[in-house]
């Protein structure tokens, strides 16, 4: 793009700024536009906030990007839902079968867009269950352990449930710091690893203070350490759960050294085909709609993908809950089914970090 010289515009960027950046010699070209087209109007779009905020003191018009936007975050799906008016001896037979038939009885509160299902009686009962879409019954779903990872609460049970479900090939874990989001990902896939040829994890690199890798010193590996150390953490805290002789800690070392158990950036997908693979990609919500749609597209005959973030914790300038890849993919696979989301409530790293969530 040429970017016109600030000479002869009455508020250029450049001088209002004190800057010559980019950005500022990008501004100075749209106010050049306006101020030489007067009768038309010059919209100025941008999803960066920082840049469109800038704009418009500069009394430009200014306007999100809005391909890849949802329309309210909202009415996104949880993938969890409570009812209440359950009889008593449908709660009966799905503790005692496993399994309640819904193809003979009409119950209108089930959808495909919510999988799982707290259900309540009038009588106090209650019961956890996944409605299999497929088979046009509800199962009765009890709390499980995952290589030495408990769930703690419905919500996480019923992740856990999506997570080691065959028939669901694409899973999406949102929820605040806390709620166990990686940790169970990590913990299922060693669960369920014998099924698959690899377990590939990653997560987006998101840089501070404008520094990319090549800021970092060292070679590839060594630049990307820092960025992966929260997988590693969890990893680490999994392996804890056993003794360093049992051999379930050594299975983990022994994956890692063998590659079959592998953390990387999300940098060198394009172009990949993963077959029969788990992949499982941390801080979804630092993605773009297109990025989300290259990494899903990469996938191969039996794989799993799994995706985990939060809309709220979003670390880039450039997307908002409304335009993020996390929020675009749960919103667009709604329905699916191949397709489980799960939204985590319940923060169970410590009571500290459940108050922060609240408090800050």
């Amino acid at each position: 793009m040429r970017c016109f010289p600030q000479n002869g515009i009455e508020n250029s960027a450049i001088k209002i700024f004190g800057e010559d950046t980019k950005d500022n010699r990008i501004l100075d070209t749209a106010l050049f536009l306006k101020e030489k087209n007067p009768e038309r109007q010059i919209v100025f779009v941008t999803k960066d906030i920082n840049l469109r905020l800038k704009a418009k003191s500069l009394k430009l018009t200014a306007e999100n990007f809005e391909f890849g936007n949802i329309k309210n975050v909202e009415s996104l799906p949880t993938g969890v839902m409570t009812y209440s008016q359950l009889e008593n001896e449908d709660i009966d037979k799905l503790h005692k079968s496993g399994k309640l038939d819904v193809s003979e009885k009409k119950y209108p509160f089930l959808n495909k867009e919510n999988n799982y299902y707290i259900l309540k009686s009038k009588e106090g009962g209650s019961a956890l269950a996944y409605y299999n879409t497929l088979e046009s019954r509800l199962e009765n779903i009890q709390k499980t352990t995952s290589f030495g990872v408990s769930s703690r609460n419905a919500e996480q049970t019923f992740a856990m449930h999506a997570l080691m479900n065959e028939d669901k090939r694409l899973v999406c874990l949102q929820g605040v710091a806390g709620t166990g989001k990686t940790l169970l990902a990590l913990s299922t896939a060693m669960e369920i690893r014998s099924k698959y040829k690899q377990i590939f994890l990653a997560r987006p690199i998101v840089s501070l203070g404008n520094k990319d890798l090549g800021y970092l010193p060292g070679d590839i590996s060594s630049k990307l350490d820092p960025y992966m150390q929260p997988l590693w953490d969890n990893l680490k805290f999994i392996q804890n759960q056993f003794s360093d002789r049992s051999k379930e800690f050594k299975l983990i070392n022994q994956m890692i050294e063998l590659e079959k158990l592998t953390i990387s950036a999300l940098s060198y997908i394009r172009g990949r085909s993963l077959s029969n693979i788990i992949f499982i990609v941390d801080e979804a919500q630092n993605l773009t709609p297109h990025e989300i749609k290259t990494i899903i597209t990469r996938a191969g005959e039996g794989s799993k993908f799994i995706f985990t973030g939060d809309v709220k914790q979003i670390d880039t300038p450039y997307l908002d809950e409304k335009s993020n890849g996390l929020a675009y993919v749960i919103d667009k696979f709604r329905g699916q089914d191949i397709f489980s989301h799960i939204q985590l409530l319940k923060g169970e790293r410590s009571k500290l970090a459940n108050i922060a969530n609240e408090l800050l």
